[in-house]
């Protein structure tokens, strides 16, 4: 805006440098000095004009100024809901991985005590604990079936 200020007051003052001596018979006149009033009040009014747009363009800076604050308060809010999403996902990738490993755990447990469970029925009231009640009470009169029933531990 200066630089724009300058170029006219230089414009100015060359058209009158150039044109009013040209026109002046007699020198300068009075008729000449009153135009150069006119024409630096004018350019005082223009000065005042120029000033007038700087500062609108000042406010219109600090204007930009607020809003780039408030887009940089946005992205960090953006940031912070990034961030509060990332840990949303780890606590949720941490609990499935808990609840899966929960699972695997207690299906071996409960498969290890359905077999143990399994193997006590079948010792104790099964038919395999009857066969080898009756193989043991005829091992007192076969010695070959009891040596049988020694040798594989089930006597």
């Amino acid at each position: 805006m200066k630089v724009m200020r300058y170029l006219v007051t230089v414009v100015v003052l060359f058209l009158l440098t150039c044109s009013f001596p040209a026109l002046a018979e007699d020198g300068f006149t009075k008729k000449d000095r009153e135009l150069l009033i006119e024409l630096r009040v004018k350019m005082g009014e223009i000065d005042k004009r120029f000033e007038q747009v700087d500062k609108r363009f000042d406010q219109i800076d600090k204007r930009f100024e607020q809003v780039d604050k408030r887009f940089e308060q946005v992205d960090k809010r953006f940031g912070d809901m990034f961030n509060f999403l990332y840990i949303l996902a780890g606590i949720f990738t941490s609990l499935v991985a808990v609840v899966i490993g929960f699972g695997y755990w207690d299906r071996r447990t409960i498969i290890r005590e359905a077999r143990r469970e399994a193997i006590e029925f079948i010792e104790k009231e099964g038919v395999l604990r009857r066969v080898l009640d009756a193989l043991r009470e005829l091992s007192l009169e076969d010695n070959r079936l009891a040596n049988a029933l020694r040798r594989f531990n089930l006597l």
